[in-house]
């Protein structure tokens, strides 16, 4: 089944709201941005999250923090994954004590080959299982722009590893990306929110609408 991950969540309501839908995971940017959350509040929404069951994984997004900080607000906050978006190195990941998503920007020149080529050195020097997130490169920003790249070229990388895409997503192109892609899951910010605002209709209607598209796929 496809996987959902509903991100830049930053109220406990907005985190209900997903888990009602039916989301997979939470993402909560503890990095800067005009989504970040502090710590405390992170803790309040894993809480929250967490006193439902089956809850969704709650992801804590960072961008080239100390790896000693990330594994300290992750186990303050009481995150089950951590997601790294930044320029941090393959041995970066050695010191890390959860699993992880590893963001790739994708540039418009990209080609398929190379970022393969990126990710298998990354499971080389590793030797450990982990999600890549495939986003749009946008000079002077680390993720969260809404815009979006090339899905033909998701399609040639999810074929060989596990890969959620993001950027641009929307309740109305979501299921046209999981057809074209063929993804392990797909990652959603500013499609969900109206105003800048976490929006609960426009996320189950995102869910929905990944679904129905995920079931079509098999």
């Amino acid at each position: 089944m496809i996987k959902v991950k509903i991100c830049g969540i930053s109220e406990v309501f907005q985190a209900l709201a997903a888990v009602e839908a039916g989301a997979d995971f939470i993402g909560v940017v503890l990095a800067a941005s005009k989504r970040q959350v502090r710590p405390e509040r992170a803790k309040e929404i894993a809480v929250a999250v967490k006193s439902i069951s089956p809850s969704p994984v709650v992801v804590g997004v960072f961008v080239n923090a100390p790896s000693l900080e990330v594994n300290r607000i992750a186990d303050y906050c009481g995150l089950d994954w951590v997601q790294l978006s930044g320029d941090e190195t393959w041995e970066y990941f050695r010191r890390l004590q959860r699993p992880f998503i590893k963001a790739v920007r994708v540039s418009k020149r990209a080609v398929a080959e190379d970022v393969l080529a990126k990710i298998s050195l990354g499971h080389k020097i590793l030797q450990r299982d982990f999600v890549v997130l495939l986003d749009s490169h946008v000079e002077g920003s680390y993720g969260g722009t809404g815009q979006a790249f090339d899905w033909r070229l998701a399609a040639q990388v999810s074929g060989s590893m596990p890969v959620l895409i993001a950027g641009g997503l929307s309740p109305d192109n979501v299921g046209q990306a999981i057809k074209m892609a063929r993804p392990w899951g797909v990652d959603v910010s500013s499609g969900v929110e109206s105003n800048g605002v976490k929006d609960a209709t426009k996320i189950r209607d995102f869910v929905l609408a990944a679904r129905m598209a995920g079931e079509e796929g098999k």
